[in-house]
């Protein structure tokens, strides 16, 4: 390392963290760190010391490790912004066996079987969303506005137990939620909240119908209500985990739609690769999770005993935030990492985190982007940007990462 590259990784390290960053790479101070000090401790924007880790072993070491908690009621655990409340907690931040609760009663709806079969619904939503989208009279479109959300939140309300006539308003308020996560900007935190009372509000008043029902359906807000009613969950984590989802499951895949058919279009003899073989789709979505990692600043935990990791010990009580986006940008792992490239076979990313808090909807998600870029690619063959890469709006400050508008025409 340089003298002027010691100096700029110094003058980050006095920032408070998250730290600047391009729009879709990591910053620059996360390769200097897994260079020269993988484990360092910083400030966060809370106020709160926290330990960075870096590098892919140590990351995954850290994700794997039971003496680390995902609970947010244990002192030190780091804040970044929004922090729910100890009511408002969902199993995202539990520990087992309170989460393996949660995560038994769920899977079974993400079960790589049972995803696809809804793989040939999804085509239709997919194909009609796009005809949609061709019929409008005026160029360019938004694919944000006009693909990567409706998609996504419809198959989400068919999951959860959304009533079809609400799926407008759902729609709007996931949006809405989507949108307004900066953790630098008060505004877009207070919309933030806001979507989240109203998301909370809709779902009590579907989980109250369901609840008068004596057979409240085999959707995710059914299967809540019954285990409610066998007393293995309490009505407000019907609420959390409805949140959850519309986070997780949706908030992950709209930004994947567009971001990823942005990065594809900046490496046109790839994507042309793509519609020669489409037979290549599900590599690349693979390279796409890891080379955008967009959820990137949600993996956060806490030492509940001492811990070594990269030489340092974390003492008992420190916050932790495992980068998950600088160990799948790490070169010891994924040789030439800054580089996008479909014929990697990087199946080992964590773009859906690693252990026993791994995403529970990853196999939902593959499914999805599969039909979506599949779809699009083979339908609308002259995709193009239809303004500079410079004028998009990017979510830089995001926990997860993405654009606002992605403006395209053909």
């Amino acid at each position: 390392m340089t003298e002027t590259q010691s100096s700029t990784l110094a003058e980050t390290l006095a920032q408070r963290f998250p730290w600047p960053r391009p729009v879709i790479d990591p910053p620059d101070a996360y390769a200097q760190l897994r260079a020269e000090n993988p484990v360092v401790r910083v400030t966060l924007i809370s106020g709160q010391q926290a330990w960075l880790i870096t590098r892919y072993d140590d990351v995954r070491a850290i994700l794997a490790d039971p003496r680390v908690s995902a609970d947010t009621r244990k002192p030190g655990f780091p804040s970044l912004g929004y922090q729910p409340s100890e009511h408002e907690r969902p199993f995202l931040r539990m520990d087992p066996p309170e989460h393996t609760v949660f995560r038994r009663l769920l899977s079974k709806n993400f079960m790589v079987k049972r995803v696809e079969s809804l793989r040939p619904d999804i085509q239709r939503l997919v194909d009609k969303t796009i005809d949609a989208m061709l019929a409008r009279p005026e160029r360019p479109v938004d694919l944000v506005e006009h693909l990567a959300l409706p998609v996504p939140s419809t198959v989400l309300s068919w999951i959860l137990g959304v009533r079809a006539e609400d799926r407008v308003f759902f729609n709007k308020v996931t949006e809405a939620l989507m949108n307004g996560s900066d953790v630098t900007d008060p505004q877009a935190m207070q919309r933030f909240l806001q979507a989240i009372q109203d998301l909370n509000a809709y779902t009590a008043e579907v989980v109250a119908e369901k609840q008068a029902q004596e057979d409240p359906g085999d959707d995710i807000l059914g299967q809540l209500v019954r285990a409610a009613r066998e007393g293995t969950v309490t009505h407000q984590d019907i609420l959390n985990t409805g949140l959850l989802f519309v986070l997780a499951g949706y908030d992950t895949t709209a930004n994947m739609t567009a971001l990823g058919t942005l990065t594809l279009l900046q490496h046109p003899d790839q994507l042309a690769e793509l519609r020669a073989n489409p037979a290549l789709i599900p590599a690349a979505i693979e390279e796409l999770l890891r080379y955008l990692t967009i959820v990137n600043l949600i993996v956060l935990r806490v030492a509940a005993e001492p811990i070594e990791i990269g030489g340092q010990v974390i003492p008992a009580g420190d916050g932790i935030i495992p980068l998950n986006i600088s160990a799948n940008r790490d070169d010891a792992h994924y040789p030439d990492a800054a580089t996008f490239d479909i014929h990697r076979g990087a199946r080992d990313h964590f773009a859906f985190g690693h252990g026993v808090h791994q995403c529970i909807g990853q196999p939902l998600a593959r499914v999805e982007l599969h039909v979506i870029f599949e779809t699009l690619l083979r339908r609308i063959p002259t995709l193009s940007l239809a303004v500079p890469v410079e004028e998009i709006p990017f979510k830089i400050w995001s926990p997860i990462n993405g654009v606002f508008r992605l403006p395209v025409t053909w």
